[in-house]
């Protein structure tokens, strides 16, 4: 069996995977442009809230409105980590994708070499026959003037 032809079962199961990896980086940069999305909404709404002339009539008012400042300011803390975990899971996939196409292309590489060494073969081998079939000519028509009268 030809070496190249063994490679197709890995050649297609490293498409596939990375295919795989492919649409998984696809859901990830969406995950994290919806994330990048969140904080800048939260961030405009902090910046808003806190900017606003609301008249404070009142003590409780006033701890009320900086109760809720502290608040939207950690949701904008919170959600800043999570963007980070976000590009850095994002960072990751895309690793794992330049990896498996580098796979891939090697598996390519690999059975592109070995189909050119069966072609090579391949050509060998005709050219033998032709030499071959060549050399009967010859001798069979050296044979044949042989046995005609002179």
């Amino acid at each position: 069996m030809m070496q190249s032809r063994r490679l197709d079962p890995l050649l297609r199961r490293a498409q596939e995977h990375e295919d795989a990896v492919a649409r998984e980086l696809a859901e990830r940069q969406r995950a994290h442009a919806l994330q990048e999305s969140r904080l800048e909404e939260l961030r405009r709404y902090a910046e808003e809230y806190a900017s606003s002339q609301m008249a404070a009539t009142s003590p409780a008012q006033l701890a009320n409105r900086r109760a809720f400042l502290e608040r939207l300011e950690n949701a904008v803390a919170q959600q800043s980590r999570t963007v980070d975990s976000s590009r850095a899971r994002l960072e990751a996939e895309r690793t794992r994708l330049l990896l498996a196409s580098r796979d891939k292309q090697v598996l390519e590489q690999l059975a592109a070499s070995y189909r050119a060494q069966e072609r090579k073969v391949d050509e060998r081998r005709s050219q033998r026959e032709m030499d071959d079939l060549g050399a009967r000519r010859v001798r069979l028509a050296a044979q044949s003037s042989e046995g005609e009268p002179a």
